[in-house]
């Protein structure tokens, strides 16, 4: 899943959710010694985007997101003021836009005509953190072939430009602008990245939190 907001706020947004992260996982899917992922199918491409798309994740990073750009005035531009005009339920219609069309474009339709995996493979505990959370965030500009072959994430890059070009259909006119395209492109990328720590450690702060938190046992 594609998140969209300001670069200090990741880590935040990131964090939160972790601990809920065993709960995303594919099964099997680690680099650390299960076995090879077999090619997706398109009907599998698809699943991945509604699975992602109807995630609780969404309506969370929806409202984050929202909230973040009202009190930053950030684009996409509606009013200072959350209730005048419907500021704030439009900007939370374009936020929820934003990460749909991401994930439209870059989990199912760029990867089925591309032939790209974007199934996010963890590499595990049997490595050190530093590499796994390095790996995590590289995997927004580097995946899988369909055949298991690594490639440059063409379907997450160009999937992140096209949902920023097509956020001008929707965005208000002052913030349909090449500046807010590419800073949304910038996110997008940056974002999907940043993301993957969530699949990547949040098992792991999972199993923290049953072992060492009194309400889990």
């Amino acid at each position: 899943m594609v998140i969209r907001t300001s670069m200090h706020w990741w880590l935040l947004l990131i964090a939160l959710p972790c601990v809920r992260g065993q709960d995303l996982l594919m099964p099997g899917a680690d680099t650390s010694g299960s076995p090879a992922l077999r090619d997706p199918s398109f009907s599998e491409k698809w699943d991945l985007f509604v699975g992602e798309t109807v995630s609780p994740l969404t309506l969370g990073a929806t409202g984050f997101n929202t909230t973040v750009s009202q009190l930053t005035h950030s684009a996409p531009l509606y009013g200072r003021r959350p209730w005048k005009n419907g500021a704030f339920a439009k900007r939370a219609g374009a936020s929820l836009g934003d990460i749909v069309s991401q994930n439209f474009f870059g989990d199912f339709l760029l990867a089925s005509a591309i032939h790209e995996d974007t199934r996010y493979v963890r590499m595990g505990r049997s490595r050190k953190l530093w590499p796994r959370i390095g790996y995590a965030i590289s995997r927004s500009v580097i995946t899988r072939t369909d055949a298991g072959d690594p490639t440059f994430n063409f379907a997450n890059v160009l999937g992140s430009a096209m949902s920023a070009g097509l956020s001008n259909a929707y965005y208000p006119p002052v913030s349909r602008t090449t500046s807010v395209s590419l800073t949304n492109l910038g996110t997008g990328v940056a974002g999907s990245g940043l993301a993957n720590l969530m699949p990547e450690l949040g098992p792991d702060v999972g199993r923290w939190i049953k072992r060492h938190l009194p309400f889990h046992h």
